[in-house]
């Protein structure tokens, strides 16, 4: 089989892959919360009942809404589905990878986040504002600390491709980096913060001095908030899978190497299983903070990246 056709198709199954289970990770993560907290929970099919209500309701738009309201859920899922295109998650062929790099990764993302906060100012509601508003102010700390996040890994691989970078940490001999310690850190803090999760935000709630994410889809309805909802669980999946692939790359599979693919697949299943659970864990233990305390939480963030850089770059560590 030509070498493209494989990467191609390499390219297809992990799209599929992050696409049709992503929904099932959110409910893992819905699921571990309601167990720590002594609750039965809804399970960790309930999301895919969700999506299956709101694709069969009739959808109710605003007489004002303009194209960009109508067209934003589809524009968030189109993003997501492109960024699952360039995140390896269980192999490092993809024949996408030299079109995108890391830089690239974070503009799709910025570009979903644009979409949906001009959707959300285009009806003139007060709390989809209010949450435009919120969101951006988010984005503004979190997308700088998530770039440089990525800058230690490029460094480490010389390259801003993530399948190279996941290829030289993956498949080199086993070495601690202080430098990628730090950036992990970071790089959940910005997770919490990009996936509206506590302490940043609730998804849970729909509190409106407290909503963020929440309030900026409360005008959708049937197939658009569908998208949306989906869309919103393919992040996080991505987010986690991104976070699998800097600091826990062992398992994936080389380029090529078919036959370890069920292999690999299954241990994805358990890494996003542990990580599922671990996001549980935090939003249990921890409380949401105000509003006016995520910058500071953020340039935290920021500050254990850039520290994580520095160390790469002058210790070599």
């Amino acid at each position: 089989m030509p070498e493209f056709i494989e990467a191609f198709l390499s390219q297809l199954a992990q799209t599929l892959l992050v696409v049709t289970f992503a929904p099932l990770m959110l409910g893992w993560v819905s699921q571990c919360r309601a167990w720590l907290q002594n609750r039965s929970g809804p399970g960790v099919l309930q999301p895919y009942r969700v999506l299956h209500k709101l694709f069969h309701k009739d959808a109710l738009l605003a007489r004002n809404a303009s194209a960009i309201f109508r067209s934003a859920p589809y524009i968030q899922f189109g993003c997501m589905v492109l960024a699952a295109s360039i995140v390896p998650v269980v192999e490092t062929s993809l024949a996408f990878s030299p079109a995108a790099d890391v830089i690239a990764l974070v503009g799709l993302f910025a570009l979903a986040r644009v979409f949906s906060s001009l959707a959300a100012m285009d009806i003139g509601t007060a709390f989809g504002s209010l949450g435009a508003r919120r969101e951006m102010l988010i984005a503004s700390l979190s997308e700088p600390a998530l770039l440089m996040v990525f800058f230690t890994p490029l460094l480490i691989a010389q390259s801003s491709s993530l399948t190279t970078i996941v290829d030289a940490l993956a498949h080199r001999e086993f070495a601690i980096y202080p430098s990628l310690a730090f950036a992990a850190v970071a790089f959940v803090m910005v997770l919490l913060a990009e996936n509206a999760r506590i302490p940043i935000d609730n998804p849970s709630t729909h509190l409106e001095l407290t909503m963020i994410h929440e309030a900026m889809i409360l005008e959708y309805s049937a197939r658009h908030l569908a998208l949306i909802e989906w869309a919103t669980a393919i992040k996080l999946m991505l987010y986690c899978a991104i976070g699998i692939a800097l600091f826990m790359p062992w398992g994936m599979v080389e380029a090529g190497k078919w036959p370890m693919f069920p292999i690999a697949a299954g241990i994805l299943v358990a890494k996003l299983a542990l990580a599922g659970a671990g996001l549980a864990v935090l939003e249990t233990v921890s409380a949401k903070m105000r509003i006016f305390r995520a910058p500071e939480f953020l340039g935290m963030a920021f500050l254990f990246a850039v520290l994580g850089m520095l160390t790469r770059q002058l210790l070599g560590a």
